[in-house]
């Protein structure tokens, strides 16, 4: 549904886009993470038809983008990271307002309205002012208004952020209720375990370039890590000197990391080795390999750094 080739964007003596590739399948969820300044607000700016790369291409189920810009635009729905509402019109009046961009009929947009309304929930508030919804409310009429003429590929760019949990898990099922319908969505999100559980498949960008693309099975065997135990000491323990781990030491020798591929094996001897030599543990972690180890070993960054 969505090709992504090979695209580059330079801003003066800054490549922010160095080569961007991938590809996502019709009716799956795509998740691109990456830390501040990685260039995946530019790649999204790019597939959103915003912004053209200088180089590459972004094919739109089979059709250029930069080509047949209208003709791809209309099968895309974008939900801005920032809210893209008219505060002094009612929600009713602001999905009107952006069907009728689309040269949809008046009764195929009052209809639409009506069911998106109805499907995020608001359908008893949709004539108060979008100036007096709380930032979830916002966030689901934000959606809705990207859904308005039905698009297939949809771009969600962290439709989640700063919002509460109740809102946070409405929006969840939005999202599965447009996988079951067939619907391609590219997101964006800091929540690791949010694009855990929403993506079928999951790309990393950093300094310009997707660096790993793919399930979250296929990252895993792709970039082999081993599992880790954090031990937490209250003070400062440097007389641990002879440790048959893998392991580094960290603030002032007061936390351990130690790798491991067995770690539940692996624990039991730690607590005892430690035991051995009096040492009593604050706090033992155990870390498994996830979405955020996986990421934080590809870029050594955390999401927000």
């Amino acid at each position: 549904m969505l090709n992504v080739n090979h695209i580059r964007k330079r801003f003066g003596q800054l490549q922010a886009l160095e080569d961007v590739s991938f590809n996502i399948r019709k009716g799956t969820c795509y998740g691109l993470l990456g830390p501040n300044g990685a260039g995946k607000s530019t790649t999204i700016h790019s597939i959103s038809g915003i912004l053209a790369p200088d180089s590459g291409s972004i094919l739109i189920d089979g059709t250029d983008l930069y080509s047949h810009t209208a003709a791809c635009k209309r099968k895309m729905g974008v939900v801005p990271q920032e809210i893209a509402l008219y505060e002094d019109l009612s929600a009713w009046n602001n999905l009107l307002f952006w069907g009728s961009l689309y040269d949809m009929s008046k009764q195929d947009t009052l209809k639409r309205a009506a069911i998106l309304l109805d499907w995020v929930g608001l359908a008893d508030r949709k004539n108060d002012l979008i100036a007096h919804y709380s930032g979830g409310m916002k966030r689901r009429i934000n959606i809705a208004a990207a859904l308005m003429h039905d698009p297939d590929l949809i771009l969600m760019d962290e439709p989640t952020v700063g919002i509460d949990p109740q809102s946070r898990n409405h929006i969840y099922t939005m999202l599965q209720d447009l996988r079951k319908e067939g619907k391609t969505i590219l997101y964006t999100t800091h929540y690791m375990q949010e694009a855990e559980e929403l993506c079928d498949e999951i790309g990393i960008i950093d300094n310009g370039q997707v660096i790993a693309s793919g399930t979250l099975e296929e990252l895993r065997h792709q970039h082999p890590i081993e599992e880790s135990l954090h031990v937490h000491f209250s003070e400062s323990v440097t007389t641990l000197t002879d440790l048959p781990w893998t392991h580094q030491w960290e603030q002032d020798h007061k936390k351990l990391i130690i790798s491991s591929r067995q770690t539940h094996k692996d624990l039991a001897a730690v607590i005892q080795f430690l035991d051995s030599r009096q040492i009593s543990p604050e706090q033992i972690k155990f870390i498994p390999i996830n979405l955020e180890t996986i990421f934080l070993h590809l870029t050594g960054r955390t999401l927000r750094d």
